[in-house]
């Protein structure tokens, strides 16, 4: 159940510090290991990437209000790239908004994964296939260089977390290898929206580096050209995410 936006003691991930709000009363606002904003890109740009990592990670709770103010301050940036960087957020399912209430954080369902696993089980084998068939000689030396960098991360002791990034990273190279704006949007939705779920059984789940191999070949098949072959490996290896995370309900 929802509450009401708390006042200005609210805190949108990150870590705390105590700072002077309206009327000098102390209030703490998440303190950062934010990353840096690029060159080209927009404010709104920028913190709709940080309030969706944190969504996805679930630094921001299932049903944690958002407030426009304390995270416009977080951020250094303004309220009005906040509310659009909120519409876009919105619109992909991670936050929901009240009238009169206030934004608040998606919730986590699990009994939505059967349905999710559903849809990337048809777009992304069709993602890897048109990957392979349509990425630029330079995008295929791109994709064998980071099969091997994946594979040194993996011979290395990486936490949960980060092994969950490596593949959040891994899937979105992907998707933008496959040189369609279209697909690359709608397969991150759904990848988000896995990833909560995730995020959530995280810490009950037995260590996932082997399921996180599985895109070394992967990602060999597709700089190698072999469609049929990379539709393959993706598919097993969404049918073996489903299968890891029941494993744990």
């Amino acid at each position: 159940m929802f509450t009401e936006p708390p006042s200005q003691g609210s805190v949108q991930g990150g870590r705390r510090r105590q700072v002077k709000g309206i009327g000098e009363i102390a209030v703490e606002i998440g303190e950062s290991d934010l990353p840096p904003r690029q060159e080209d890109e927009s404010y709104a740009d920028y913190a709709y990437r940080v309030l969706c990592d944190e969504l996805i990670v679930l630094d921001i709770k299932p049903g944690e209000p958002l407030n426009d103010d304390l995270i416009s301050r977080r951020l250094g940036v303004g309220r009005t790239p906040i509310r659009e960087a909120m519409k876009r957020l919105e619109s992909d399912h991670l936050v929901v908004a009240y009238p009169r209430r206030g934004t608040f954080a998606a919730g986590v369902d699990i009994t939505d994964l059967a349905e999710i696993s559903e849809i990337r089980q048809l777009l992304e084998p069709a993602a890897s296939a048109r990957a392979a068939r349509m990425a630029s000689p330079r995008t295929r030396q791109e994709l064998k260089e980071f099969a091997r960098e994946v594979e040194q991360i993996l011979a290395s002791r990486q936490s949960q977390r980060d092994l969950m990034r490596l593949d959040m990273r891994v899937h979105r190279t992907i998707y933008r290898a496959t040189g369609s704006r279209h697909m690359e949007d709608v397969l991150i939705r759904y990848d988000n929206l896995a990833t909560r779920i995730w995020s959530l059984v995280l810490e009950k789940l037995p260590p996932v580096s082997e399921h996180i191999a599985q895109h070394i070949e992967l990602l060999e098949r597709i700089s190698d050209g072999e469609a049929d072959e990379a539709a393959r490996l993706t598919t097993k290896h969404v049918s073996d995410f489903e299968n890891l995370i029941r494993g744990v309900l």
